[in-house]
């Protein structure tokens, strides 16, 4: 049986739901978003901090910012169990929230996008003006990967496109089980 994997994402239709501002530094300097969706391991000494830009009831699983994936303790929990070679935790404190939160950074990027299975896959050319991003890839819609480029990772991000978070059936059918809230999974 051929291995499944899933694009995690952020259920932004939650009734009533909070919506977290990018991270900061314990002493409220930026800290580049981008960092935590690149696919690698980071190194970090600053305490990390968040506001909320909506107040609202806290999810299990959130896409804060730009794509910084936010999870309370129990789901960081099953990530480091199930995938400890594929991800970093980093806790971090969230305005109002008594509880523990961490951003879960997957520190693989894998080169797997199946182009002719996508929906649709257009890269950036010369002619588009933005030189340092031709050859990346521009849209990437209804996603497919090759699963066979994949190994024995269960948490990663797709290179070229790395604001897809993806994970394997696995680690989808263990946060069901654990009934995390916040979470959706497209089949990719």
């Amino acid at each position: 049986m051929p291995k499944r994997y899933f694009d995690l994402s952020d259920d932004v239709c939650v009734s009533g739901r909070w919506h977290i501002r990018p991270p900061m530094a314990e002493d409220g300097q930026a800290v580049d978003p981008w960092m935590f969706t690149e696919g690698q391991p980071l190194q970090l000494t600053t305490k990390l901090r968040m506001a909320l830009r909506v107040k609202g009831r806290p999810l299990d699983f959130t896409l804060a910012g730009l794509d910084v994936p936010v999870v309370h303790a129990k789901v960081a929990t099953l990530f480091a169990e199930l995938a400890p070679q594929d991800i970093q935790l980093f806790p971090v404190d969230i305005e109002g929230q008594p509880e523990q939160f961490s951003i879960l950074v997957a520190t693989k990027l894998i080169q797997c996008i199946d182009e002719s299975a996508s929906d649709e896959v257009r890269r950036w050319r010369a002619e588009d003006g933005c030189p340092e991003k031709t050859g990346n890839y521009r849209v990437v819609s209804g996603m497919r990967i090759d699963t066979s480029k994949v190994g024995d990772a269960k948490v990663f991000r797709t290179w070229g496109w790395s604001v897809a978070l993806i994970v394997s059936e696995e680690i989808k059918e263990a946060l069901e089980h654990i009934g995390a809230t916040g979470v959706k999974f497209t089949g990719v």
